[in-house]
C-alpha cells in the first residue's frame, strides 16, 4: 500500500512538471526560429576573431537588444543549441556554435539547399536514404493494403524520389505483375539496391518523370512549398497515361477541425505527430510543410488533376490517389 502511494505521488509530481512542458512547448521552436531569423549562427561563425562572441559583439552583429538577446541566448544555451564559454582572457563569457546550431545555417555555409548539400556529401545523403528506407519498410506494407484494386490493369509504376528502392521493392513483391522503376537523382541511384522487378532510373523530378501507368511519391512533396509542389505534381500527371493514369501520394493530411475532446486517443496522438512534423519541416526545409486537406486540394487542383480521394490506413501518413482523368 505504501509503495502504491509513493508511485501515485511520483506520477502526480511528474504530471505537474510535464504539464508545463506542454503548455510552453512552443517556446522551443519559437526561440530556434528567432535564432534562424536573426542569423545568430552565421554571426558567430563569421566573427573575425577565433574568440567566443560576447553578448555585446553578438548584439551589434545581429542588431538586437542586448537585454532580450541575453535571455534568448540563455534559453538556447540551456537547450544545447549554443555553448557559453569563457573568453581567452577569462574576463568575460561568449558564445560558440555547436554542431546543432551549424545545421541551422547549412544553406548559408555551403551556398546550397539541403538536397544539393546531400548530393556533394555522401555521408549526409546516406543518412537521408537510410531514414527513408526505414520508413518504407514500416509504412509501405500498410500502403499496399490500402492500394488493393488500384494496380488492376497497371503494368508499370514509377516511384518518384524512391531513394535506394525499398518502396518499389516491396510493391513489386505485393503486386508481382507490375514492372517497377525507382527514380531519383544520379548520386542516389548510384547506391540504389539491385532488386528483382525494379529498374533504377536517374533523373530530376523537376525536369521530367519516366512515362508509366502509375506514379507513387512518398514523403517527398512535404519538402517543398506550393509552387515547387505543383511543378512536381504536374510532371507526375504528365508521366501517367490519360485514361488509367493515377498518382499515389503518401503524405500527412493534417485535420483542420479535429475535436480533440471526443477524438480517439490514438487518432489524437497521430495528429500530434503530424503537427510535430510540420514544425520539423519549418526548421529543416526552406518552404516545406505538412498540408491540410484544403491545402492538398489547392495543389492538386492547380496541378490539373481531374479528381482525387484520400484513404486512411491508421498511420501518420495517408494515401492520396490523384487521377489524371
Amino acid at each position: 500500500m505504501e509503495e502504491s502511494k509513493r508511485n501515485l505521488l511520483d506520477e502526480e509530481a511528474k504530471a505537474s512538471l510535464d504539464i508545463w512542458r506542454y503548455v510552453f512547448g512552443f517556446a522551443d521552436i519559437a526561440a530556434a526560429k528567432c535564432a534562424i531569423d536573426l542569423k545568430i549562427p552565421e554571426a558567430i561563425e563569421n566573427h573575425p576573431s577565433s574568440q567566443p562572441v560576447t553578448l555585446t559583439e553578438l548584439s551589434s552583429a545581429v542588431s538586437a537588444s542586448p537585454s532580450h538577446l541575453r535571455r534568448i541566448m540563455r534559453f538556447l544555451v540551456h537547450q544545447g543549441l549554443f555553448k557559453e564559454v569563457p573568453t581567452k582572457d577569462g574576463l568575460a563569457t561568449g558564445y560558440t556554435n555547436t554542431p546543432l546550431s551549424r545545421r541551422m545555417m547549412i544553406t548559408k555555409l555551403h551556398g546550397k539547399d539541403l538536397w544539393a548539400f546531400a548530393q556533394d556529401n555522401l555521408c549526409h545523403s546516406q543518412l537521408i536514404n537510410e531514414a527513408m528506407a526505414c520508413d518504407a519498410r514500416r509504412v509501405v506494407p500498410r500502403v499496399a493494403g490500402a492500394c488493393q484494386g488500384l494496380f488492376d490493369g497497371v503494368a508499370t509504376v514509377v516511384d518518384v524520389g524512391g531513394g535506394t528502392g525499398e518502396t518499389m521493392g516491396i510493391l513489386v513483391k505485393e503486386f508481382p505483375w507490375i514492372k517497377g522503376f525507382n527514380f531519383d537523382l544520379p548520386h542516389v541511384i548510384e547506391v540504389a539496391q539491385v532488386l528483382d522487378g525494379v529498374e533504377n532510373v536517374e533523373g530530376d523530378m523537376f525536369d521530367s518523370i519516366p512515362a508509366s501507368d502509375a506514379v507513387i511519391i512518398k514523403w517527398v512533396l512535404h519538402d517543398w512549398g506550393d509552387k515547387d509542389c505543383i511543378k512536381i505534381l504536374k510532371n507526375c500527371k504528365e508521366a501517367v497515361l490519360p485514361n488509367i493514369g493515377k498518382v499515389l501520394i503518401v503524405e500527412c493530411v493534417i485535420g483542420e477541425k479535429k475535436n480533440t475532446m471526443i477524438a480517439e486517443e490514438r487518432d489524437d496522438k497521430l495528429e500530434h505527430v503530424r503537427l510535430q512534423l510540420d514544425m520539423v519541416m519549418m526548421v529543416h526545409t526552406s518552404t516545406g510543410k505538412e498540408r491540410t486537406l484544403k491545402e492538398w486540394d489547392f495543389v492538386l487542383t492547380e496541378a490539373g488533376f481531374a479528381r482525387y480521394e484520400v484513404r486512411d490506413f491508421d498511420d501518420v501518413q495517408s494515401l492520396i490517389i490523384a487521377y489524371r482523368s
